[in-house]
């Protein structure tokens, strides 16, 4: 959910104050990265999940202050809108067996999150968008009570003034065409989010990666076609995260200036690159000033937490992050990929997990890497494929020159992901399990998003109108969540 804020709006002073702030921590951050020294004795990964909550008819349910306190668990936190919840994992090593206890450990938490919500009238569903969200449910008292949601819905309407255009079209003709009057359109996009903890001077080399193995994630894993009710893309997630957060009026877009929701135009050198970037191009949306002084204290020897820095970051929805953060006194690097919906299994998490950290060990230390060989924009023309198109995306990949997704993992990037879990010290049975799940996608073409589209066709197929058969196949598709196999091995009702 991001770091609460204590106020709800700002003055011109306060975000006066607040930019000198950010660019002093940023010289700060630069003089660390030079001279300073990074936790890395063990490196770790991370995972976040955002959930969806819906009520016996599988609309969304907008309560989720009365589920968390029953959940009564602190790993699970408010998210953006009212039907919204996040599970955050505490971060663990790769090696071993790890991530078959962490499935276990998911699974079992998850399970125990469902009950309590359960007893209080909601099930928790993980999946990219939600089908059965209508315009209508936002008419109502939606936004979560948390200061830092209503300040950022109010600074981005402050900055662009006037109504956000959600403007997506599918491949059947099918379009979502309509103006709406705050963010809450991006709370439907629930996605996962993982982390890998690296040190400053391997950082570029793994974010340059995990920018290039954004596209086979999204097409992997696409998991959200619906929206409002109509068959979008195969990932809508990305689309509609990208306009319902979009600060500029048009004019500002027609002059080029950058969305707020950014995949990047470059590959970069150092992770100050971001920074620097996030910086120059991006007002602050949240204002929040602290009483550190970051370069007194990098003077008396203690890691500064450059709160103002953290926070900006946290307002620039790169698809790829960047993550500074200090714990038990000791700062730390992260990238923070985020590209993947929620759902549909644990097991597919896991999947998808295992495939991106083990891929993009391999293509981070790779003599000639990809991003030598490849431009930015090929890299983000992939990426615009994939959200559209999915398990049936075509790709621009050197070596390969134009390719499908399916062919491009099978004969290229799943031995990649072998070989660097193999590297990692992941035991062979965890490879096995979690790359055999990838590679059933490839083999079968069927991915959450497939899955989902060949439901509700089988539903109206004998009858269903279109609201009908979304609730059905959510229902479907709740079961088989329960049930943990992977999406690929799913029947159609």
């Amino acid at each position: 959910m991001g770091e609460e804020v204590s106020s709800r709006s700002y003055t011109r002073e306060q975000r006066q104050r607040y930019r000198e702030k950010v660019r002093a921590d940023l010289d700060v951050f630069e003089q660390m990265l030079a001279r300073s020294s990074f936790e890395f004795d063990r490196p770790m990964t991370g995972l976040e999940i955002e959930l969806n909550l819906v009520d016996g008819q599988f609309d969304p349910h907008f309560h989720n202050d009365e589920v968390l306190a029953a959940i009564a668990d602190p790993g699970y936190q408010t998210e953006l809108a009212r039907y919204n919840i996040e599970l955050n994992v505490p971060p663990r090593p790769l090696p071993g067996r790890a991530a078959l206890e962490l499935e276990e450990d998911l699974r079992a938490s998850l399970n125990a999150a469902d009950a309590a919500a359960r007893g209080v009238g909601s099930r928790i569903v993980t999946i990219g968008i939600l089908p059965t969200l209508r315009p209508e449910h936002y008419e109502q008292e939606w936004i979560s009570d948390n200061n830092r949601y209503t300040a950022l819905n109010d600074s981005i309407f402050v900055a662009r003034g006037e109504d956000i255009r959600l403007e997506i079209a599918g491949p059947t003709g099918e379009r979502v065409d309509t103006w709406c009057d705050s963010i809450a359109p991006e709370s439907a996009c629930t996605s996962v989010q993982l982390h890998l903890q690296v040190t400053p001077a391997q950082f570029a080399a793994h974010w340059n990666a995990a920018q290039a193995l954004a596209a086979p994630q999204v097409a992997l894993g696409a998991n959200s076609p619906y929206f409002y009710g109509r068959r979008l893309h195969a990932e809508t997630r990305i689309a509609l995260f990208t306009q319902a957060t979009d600060t500029r009026p048009i004019e500002l877009k027609n002059q080029g200036v950058r969305p707020r929701v950014f995949f990047g135009e470059r590959w970069i050198t150092s992770i100050f690159d971001l920074f620097e970037e996030n910086v120059r191009w991006f007002p602050a949306l949240l204002a929040e000033c602290s009483a550190e002084d970051p370069a007194a204290k990098l003077r008396a020897g203690l890691a500064p937490d450059l709160p103002e820095l953290r926070l900006h970051n946290g307002t620039v929805y790169r698809w790829n992050r960047p993550i500074y953060d200090v714990v038990d006194g000791r700062p730390h690097l992260r990238v923070e990929n985020r590209v993947l919906p929620a759902g549909p299994t644990i097991t597919d998490v896991m999947a998808n997990a295992a495939f991106y950290y083990g891929a993009g060990r391999v293509l981070a230390r790779q003599e000639r890497p990809v991003w030598t060989r490849m431009s930015f924009p090929a890299c983000a023309e992939n990426f615009a494929r994939a959200a559209r198109d999915g398990i049936d995306a075509r790709f621009y990949w050197p070596g390969f020159g134009e390719v499908s997704a399916d062919e491009l993992v099978l004969r290229h990037l799943l031995p990649l992901a072998h070989q660097g879990l193999e590297e990692w010290g992941v035991a062979p049975e965890v490879r096995e399990r979690y790359l055999g799940i990838i590679e059933g996608r490839c083999v079968s073409g069927v991915n959450g998003a497939v899955w989902q589209t060949r439901a509700v066709e089988h539903f109206e197929r004998h009858g269903a109108d279109r609201p009908t058969a979304l609730r059905r196949m959510l229902q479907a598709y709740a079961e088989h969540m329960d049930d943990n196999e992977p999406v690929h091995t799913w029947s159609v009702p």
